[in-house]
């Protein structure tokens, strides 16, 4: 299958590709196998931390699964590990400040008079151990240096006819807003690239996050979210010209949301642990579209822009509260994978010694306590956290009662369910016990195939999803 290279600059990108990994792990449908690709001079960042993670849950169950199809089933996607780590590592960035990276003190008198024209002070005295911290002119000289690495030449060489290119990054800091259009303009003119003919002809989408939080004052920190509007008014300009107004690029999405959280102001590492927005989750939503788009590069047609809105403009976002197109293709996969998480969680434990879908298939306390099973545990722990981090956040995206306990087909918010001859976990073992497994079907695969029916049966009874 041709592959999607997404591409996650800076924290944003990072946080970004975390809520695609669980819309996919879900069951999203998305028509291309995904490449992630991380750069950030963070390398400690928590939303780089969190995005690995991700990642590397995923694929542990997916290693063990085989498709024929593409997605519509949890973990229908492969997620592929080109390059190491899923990381384009930079140089040099965590032991010198900026005037030490470029060499301040050997240059001319000359050349060191005009760096100081295009750098302030408190640039040229800043460190990067965390970061550019706002500073795209910053960002645009160290990141160069992507280029050369054996991460990105391994990326270019594996690079072939019918893949596609996804850049996510924000438009109001210093790494994303430098690392797009440095990427894209590599990607279509830098003839040194291997494969660049294959390259410069490929599909190319990407969206650019405009503000949608702030953080707090802090006098001792370089981070200035006033400053975030003029960033961004500025930044446009340039993408207009530079960007969308060269071509370069088939599919431009923008999302930004003025109900913003303010953050505890960290300007980089563990310590600035953003929980995970609904405009980042929206975004990945942009990742799932390019990839089904078809999209076609000619170098001629002028970039298609476009914008994410939703139905209802509330503070607390439920599924009724989304336009009809995302409603159709969240409603299902969110609430089926949760629900296998709460049977899972709560019901198992209990159930599966007696019920026929367990015992025929020998889903006995030796699998429940294999390797794989902790794995399927892992993801569906994550993916709880990352509705709960959702949940709680200003705007919030809130789709779900995740604390009910009992009536759990309650949970789902703005719907009433159908009444059923069974209720609760009595339904799901119903719906459990009347799959049929097919012949030559591993133990692990049917385990992951019996809880997607069963939960697809269940929401279709239910909910009409």
């Amino acid at each position: 299958m041709s592959k999607l290279y997404v591409f996650g600059i800076g924290g944003t990108g990072a946080r970004v590709l975390r809520s695609l990994t669980m819309l996919l792990a879900s069951g999203v449908k998305c028509n291309m196998d995904i490449v992630p690709i991380l750069i950030d001079p963070d390398s400690a960042a928590d939303s780089l931390t969190k995005a690995v993670e991700a990642f590397d849950a995923y694929t542990k169950v997916r290693s063990q699964l085989q498709y024929n199809g593409n997605g519509s089933h949890f973990f229908g996607t492969t997620i592929d590990e080109k390059v190491h780590r899923y990381f384009i590592p930079l140089k040099d960035t965590d032991n010198k400040t900026f005037s030490q990276y470029i060499s301040l003190s050997t240059m001319t008198p000359t050349n060191q008079a005009l760096m100081r024209m295009l750098f302030s002070e408190d640039n040229l005295n800043s460190d990067m151990v965390v970061g550019f911290k706002g500073n795209p002119n910053m960002g645009s000289v160290v990141l160069n240096q992507f280029v050369p690495s054996d991460q990105f030449q391994q990326f270019a060489n594996g690079f072939q006819q019918g893949d596609s290119i996804f850049i996510i990054s924000s438009i109001f800091g210093g790494t994303g807003a430098s690392g797009f259009p440095l990427l894209l303009k590599t990607l279509r003119s830098n003839q040194n690239v291997p494969n660049f003919n294959l390259l410069n002809n490929a599909p190319i989408g990407g969206i650019t996050v405009l503000p949608y939080f702030s953080v707090k004052v802090d006098p001792n920190s370089s981070i200035d979210s006033s400053d975030f509007i003029d960033k961004t008014k500025a930044a446009l300009a340039y993408y207009d010209t530079n960007v969308s107004g060269t071509n370069s690029i088939d599919r431009l999405y923008y999302i930004a949301d003025t109900v913003a959280p303010t953050y505890d102001n960290h300007e980089g590492g563990q310590a600035q642990n953003n929980s995970a927005h609904i405009v980042e989750l929206f975004s990945a939503l942009a990742v799932i579209d390019f990839a089904g788009a078809n999209v076609q590069h000619t170098g001629t047609n002028p970039t298609q822009c476009l914008e994410y809105g939703i139905q209802n403009d509330v503070k607390t976002v439920t599924l009724p509260d989304l336009g009809n197109v995302s409603n159709s293709l969240l409603s299902a996969p969110l609430t089926q994978f949760l629900l296998f998480r709460k049977y899972l969680k709560d019901a198992r434990k209990w159930q599966y010694r007696h019920q026929p879908w367990a015992i025929d298939a020998e889903f006995d306390n030796s699998f429940f306590s294999s390797q794989f099973e902790k794995d399927v545990e892992n993801i569906l722990s994550l993916y709880e956290g990352w509705l709960n981090e959702l949940d709680s956040n200003i705007r919030a995206f809130s789709p779900f009662d995740l604390n009910r306990e009992h009536h759990i087909f309650n949970m789902v918010k703005g719907f009433n369910p159908q009444r059923t001859k069974f209720n609760n976990y009595a339904l799901f073992d119903d719906a459990l016990n009347f799959q049929h497994r097919p012949s030559g079907i591993s133990k692990d695969q049917w385990f992951i195939d019996l809880f997607f029916g069963a939960t697809q049966k269940i929401v279709k009874r239910k909910f009409n999803f």
